[in-house]
């Protein structure tokens, strides 16, 4: 499946950070295999950097150029170019280019936590519920977006880790996790 064949509903927009996705396939829709998007990520657009427990992460560039910043070692990636992110490395991404960039990620195992996570965390970027870095402004809702796409962070959130899980618990014994799948989460 393409963009183009692609239902317009099935793209996701985050005006803080400055990127967009598209589901080309869910992990549903695979049977598990995997979690595919496309990514388009503005002039400056960026994510910081974080790691992953249980799966690997391919970016394929298809226009533009993406930084991938891979266990402290930095790629500027062409089209055609991709890389793999191995499970537990650290990594980021940023657009430092004049011109949007465009990249198909790839996920193995497929993570509808991670899809979840998206669809919430652009949502509440939507919203003007967060911090100018992306992070929302409520601590239960970044526990449960760390939860959700198995998002872990180096420094001094990786002290904060067990305080997030907590959070995490405490968010969903008060029902944050149902009110924000409900009025962020749509099936694709």
């Amino acid at each position: 499946m393409t963009r183009i064949d692609v239902d317009p509903s099935r793209r996701i927009v985050n005006p803080v950070q400055g990127d967009a996705v598209t589901y080309l396939e869910t992990s549903k829709e695979s049977g598990g295999v995997r979690s595919l998007g496309e990514l388009e990520v503005a002039p400056g657009g960026k994510v910081t950097p974080h790691y992953h427990r249980s799966y690997t992460e391919r970016f394929k560039v298809l226009s533009g150029r993406l930084t991938l910043m891979i266990d402290g070692e930095d790629w500027i990636l062409g089209p055609g170019e991709e890389a793999t992110v191995p499970v537990g490395t650290l990594h980021a991404w940023s657009n430092t280019s004049g011109e949007t960039a465009v990249a198909e990620v790839e996920l193995r195992p497929g993570q509808p936590g991670f899809e979840l996570s998206l669809q919430v965390a652009y949502g509440l970027a939507r919203d003007g519920k967060v911090l100018k870095n992306g992070m929302p402004r409520n601590p239960l809702h970044t526990a449960l977006l760390l939860d959700w796409g198995d998002g872990k962070k180096p420094g001094v959130y990786a002290v904060l880790g067990l305080v997030f899980r907590l959070l995490a618990v405490v968010a969903r014994a008060l029902g944050t996790d149902r009110r924000l799948q409900a009025r962020y989460s749509r099936p694709m």
